[in-house]
């Protein structure tokens, strides 16, 4: 090191110098022009244009330009002031070329985080929704790609081989497989998830074990937002065993009780009764045609039963539960009208008597 910096100041020519800064800095206004000026140009046009892909290319490329423009001013320099036989030029090269690699290599890795429509198109064709987790899971997947291509190229650059490596681990292999055996089944499970599709980001789910909204699928494991805004991490391998409810799936939601009415209740208010429940609910605006079931099905010991089954066309839960009062209400209405009273969880015992006898124990007990 300390020739390389006496090989340098032996070198020292002022005006030549003074040029070779110059040049730098030359490139380094340019560097402020391309990035100031014409980047801003080229993303209002794809602004107008309304093409994605251009300004998520030209955001993820910004700084990783700049660098570039940086190094292309620092070899334009070098090359201005130092002769062709400056002993050092291979290093020299070599730093330049792993430098261009890594600036490379980061704006492909910020252009892969960045477009999630870099894969709109390979999705559509798979029948995957947008806001699947399939476009994530496959931009990491880009990712460590890009980043191991980049370590490869550069440590080819300083003339170290991965053979050697590669080879390590394939004598490694089966240890690593059975260290890594739980790793390995989320990871396969969590292909399964993304490919077999029982969900999506931001749908509604439910299992043995957990319940919420699906807020991401990682490599090992999927996070679930439970309605009591806990964050539930749940290995991958453990969700594709189970069963999975998914009620964001769901084209109508279902609305299913027995009305329980009082024994004594008369026939005709009864008849009367099911058939205002039925055309009520028939006719509701926001209740789902077709399977509609309102009919007097059970009798018990302290109460008749009217089996009420039905669906509502919304499935947002709100709406369904403000729905679902309504016709409790109406329901509530009809059986006042009709003088059917609800069933009471009591019992109730009848005693008969003759009524002569009744007074006349009650003439001895006055006596």
């Amino acid at each position: 090191m300390d020739q390389l910096f006496r090989s340098i100041f032996e070198l020292v020519d002022g005006t030549r110098l003074l040029i070779a800064i110059g040049i730098l800095l030359l490139f380094l206004l340019f560097r402020k022009w391309v990035v100031g000026y014409l980047f801003r140009f080229i993303v209002r046009m794809a602004d107008k244009t309304q093409s994605t892909h251009v300004a998520s290319f030209i955001h993820s490329f910004e700084q990783p330009v700049r660098m570039l423009l940086i190094l292309g001013g620092v070899n334009a320099a070098f090359h201005f002031y130092f002769p062709d036989q400056w002993p050092y030029w291979a290093l020299f090269n070599q730093i330049s070329r792993s430098s261009f690699i890594a600036i490379v290599g980061w704006g492909l890795y910020n252009f892969s985080g960045r477009s999630s429509n870099l894969f709109t198109g390979f999705t559509t064709r798979l029948g995957v929704e947008q806001s699947s987790m399939l476009i994530p899971f496959l931009s990491r997947i880009l990712r460590i790609v890009i980043v191991a291509v980049a370590i490869t190229m550069i440590s080819s650059e300083w003339g170290y081989s991965i053979n050697g490596l590669v080879a390590g681990l394939g004598l490694g292999s089966l240890a690593v497989a059975m260290a890594a055996k739980d790793t390995f089944s989320n990871f396969i499970a969590g292909v399964i998830i993304i490919t077999e599709k029982p969900f999506a980001q931001g749908d509604w789910i439910q299992t043995s074990t957990v319940e919420g909204v699906v807020e991401d699928i990682s490599f090992r494991s999927s996070r679930i937002r439970t309605f009591a805004d806990t964050l539930v991490t749940v290995p991958n391998a453990t969700l594709a065993d189970q069963a999975i409810t998914n009620f964001s799936r769901m084209g109508k939601r279902r609305i299913t009780f027995t009305l329980g009415v009082a024994v004594d209740t008369g026939r005709a208010s009864l008849l009367r009764a099911v058939e205002q429940i039925r055309e009520h609910i028939t006719t509701h605006p926001e209740i789902a045609p077709g399977t509609i079931m309102i009919r007097f099905t059970e009798f018990h010991a302290d109460q008749l039963g009217i089996m009420c089954y039905f669906f509502t066309q919304s499935t947002v839960w709100a709406e369904h539960l403000r729905v679902r009062e309504e016709i409790n209400f109406a329901i509530m209405g009809i059986l006042e009208q009709e003088d059917v009273r609800l069933a009471m969880p009591a019992q109730r015992v009848f005693l008969e008597a003759n009524e002569q006898e009744y007074s006349k124990t009650a003439t001895s007990y006055d006596s």
